[in-house]
């Protein structure tokens, strides 16, 4: 009887260890930055609450009328890309430069008017620091030209449930099919 509760507390610390391990995050996982982030809900939260899940990343800001929209009808022909097995294993994120006037209620506006309030679709803003700081690490680049202008690269980032960066694709009108397989094919080998 004394073997059992031997074999059994052996089986319940290997578990206890490999569940730590699972939980560490890589050295180079987005997951490492401490920012606070406040999503369309108003719920504060830190970009290592995503883990788990395959993202998809793009920056944006709600009143642009030239390249933005055309980032959020990516984003959408990539959710419909996605495999509709695999989609509660990914969160579609779309995090703002112009943090001053992307309040949470006029994230959550955006989300509703687009066709974005499923739970998959993130919509995220922080404090101008944090932005920039985001920014550089997608290696996105971005600048204010006007009191409601910004001139900004059009990147989207996929990003393992882990944090790490998979693949970008860059510039206007990108393929949505190859994005999308990126994700599909994350989300199977994990």
């Amino acid at each position: 009887m004394k073997n059992i509760w031997l074999i059994f507390a052996c089986i319940f610390l290997f578990a206890c260890k490999t569940d730590q391990k699972s939980k560490e995050i890589p050295s180079d996982s987005i997951f490492q930055l401490t920012s606070t982030w406040q999503d369309q809900h108003n719920k504060s939260m830190k970009l290592s609450e995503l883990q788990g899940k395959t993202l998809v990343v793009v920056m944006i800001y709600t009143t642009c009328k030239t390249a933005c929209p055309i980032l959020v009808a990516d984003m959408k022909k990539i959710e419909k890309e996605i495999s509709p097995s695999v989609l509660k294993d990914v969160s579609l994120v779309l995090v703002s430069i112009d943090p001053e006037t992307d309040t949470p209620e006029r994230l959550a506006e955006f989300a509703k008017t687009n066709g974005m309030s499923a739970p998959h679709w993130v919509f995220l803003r922080s404090d101008e620091a944090s932005t920039q700081e985001f920014a550089n690490v997608l290696a996105m680049k971005y600048k204010k030209i006007s009191p409601v202008d910004f001139s900004h690269s059009n990147i989207i980032s996929v990003f393992s449930k882990d944090g790490k960066l998979q693949m970008q694709e860059e510039g206007l009108t990108i393929d949505a099919a190859k994005v999308a397989g990126e994700v599909n094919k994350l989300v199977k080998s994990s």
